[in-house]
């Protein structure tokens, strides 16, 4: 017992441990000040000092010779989180000199060996955002590392977001140009500038992009095992983010990791190599995000029913036949069959048809270009213009009626058309009364 005692006489303690004769020893806690007084046996004594000793921080933590080799112009934390060698997202870190990605600290591994090969010695664990040296392994611990850190991983507070609207100054990038938050080009990796154009328009609706840019809002979203379709929403939270990230080393964004989420989740129908319809997109994308984020059939039970979502009422009347006499015609519309009835349904976003160009050229033999004004195309959904809709089988005369207008309208121009040999442009201008 006295061996035990002198073993720990070199440990700091709030309190001291006086043996006793008659049984063994016992705890004796002198107060300090500050300090409660706690009751403990000698083993777990030990066993707490030397719990203490592991997690004391290395001296040269706050003393890294080697902050002078990070080359921000190289980080890029915009790809996927894979090593560039194994294809590996378990323990990734990033070299903080070249901006590779490699896996896991220890001696045998990629990170290691890339730091004793190359000598670049700062890296940062992309998931828990700690800084390291290697190969000597220790973490390093500088706040001239957040700005690294905030770019990684950009977070906002309520005061900020609440600020967002109002800040109309252009902040300047680590490679020193010009942009304004929210407003960041998106990276064309090939082909998928028909998603970039959606993602660009819904960050810039306030009530999505206040409800994406706190992480605290879908970090706890239950889904079933092995449901994919959560990747969905963590990485346009991240994509929102940093589009709204007015501390950017760059003012470009790639949507990397938000377009092979949407290629996984959509098993393959929007992919990146291949051109796709931005419409099909912005209705898969809207269903696909409510319902992920349990979504039902109420108006109000996602975010984007609360931003989006309209009512509209559609007024039906099957047409009889054109080959059928005067009379015929009379007796069919007085059939159930043929009268007309109304539904109502909910809408995410409306359809317009826009006029055709003239066949015709003008005096000069230039192809005339129409404009309209959008108060006219939109007579469709006045619920007295009938447009005939043709099937396979029959015809049915519709008229549409606008019940209820989201928070914001989304109006889509199908300008594109495709004939027997090629994909034709519908050129007329619809002017805006704003």
């Amino acid at each position: 017992m006295n061996d035990d005692i002198k073993q720990i006489q070199g440990i700091k303690r709030p309190y001291d441990v006086t043996p006793s004769a008659s049984a063994g020893y016992q705890p004796v806690a002198k107060k300090k000040k500050g300090v409660p007084i706690v009751g403990t046996t000698l083993r777990e004594l030990i066993h707490t000092s030397a719990k203490l000793e592991s997690t004391t921080i290395d001296g040269r933590s706050r003393n890294c010779p080697y902050l002078d080799t990070i080359n921000r112009s190289l980080l890029d934390f915009d790809f996927e989180k894979l090593c560039s060698i194994t294809l590996s997202n378990n323990n990734v870190y990033a070299c903080l000199v070249c901006g590779k990605y490699f896996q896991g600290r220890g001696q045998k591994s990629c990170a290691y060996t890339h730091s004793v090969e190359g000598e670049h010695h700062v890296f940062i664990n992309l998931h828990s955002l700690q800084f390291f040296c290697l190969p000597d392994n220790y973490e390093i611990i500088d706040s001239s590392l957040d700005d690294i850190k905030y770019v990684l991983n950009p977070t906002y507070s309520k005061d900020q977001i609440e600020q967002l609207d109002k800040n109309e100054k252009m902040v300047r990038a680590y490679d020193g140009t010009l942009y304004l938050p929210g407003i960041v080009g998106l990276n064309n990796i090939k082909a998928n500038d028909y998603c970039n154009v959606i993602l660009q328009a819904l960050v810039n609706v306030g009530p999505l992009r206040d409800y994406f840019l706190q992480e605290d809002n879908y970090a706890d979203i239950r889904v079933a095992p092995g449901d994919i379709m959560i990747n969905l929403v963590k990485r346009f939270g991240e994509l929102v983010r940093k589009l709204w990230n007015p501390r950017n080393f760059k003012a470009h964004v790639s949507p990397h990791e938000m377009l092979q989420a949407v290629v996984k989740c959509s098993k393959k129908r929007f992919q990146i190599t291949q051109q796709g319809d931005p419409v099909e997109f912005l209705a898969w994308f809207l269903n696909s995000l409510h319902l992920t984020l349990n979504g039902t059939k109420k108006s109000n039970s996602s975010i984007v029913y609360k931003a989006f979502q309209g009512k509209m009422k559609i007024y039906t009347r099957k047409i009889p036949p054109i080959d059928l006499s005067e009379d015929e015609k009379r007796k069919l519309l007085a059939i159930e069959e043929y009268r007309e009835y109304d539904e109502e349904t909910p809408y995410l976003f409306l359809s317009v048809d826009i006029p055709p160009p003239p066949l015709f050229r003008d005096e000069f033999k230039e192809s005339i270009i129409p404009q309209v004004p959008l108060f006219q195309i939109l007579t469709k959904f006045d619920g007295q213009t009938a447009q005939e809709h043709k099937t396979y089988k029959d015809n049915f005369l519709k008229r549409y009626e606008i019940r209820k207008l989201p928070p914001y309208l989304i109006l889509c121009f199908r300008r594109f058309t495709k004939n027997t040999f090629y994909l034709e442009k519908n050129p007329t201008i619809v002017n805006f009364p704003i």
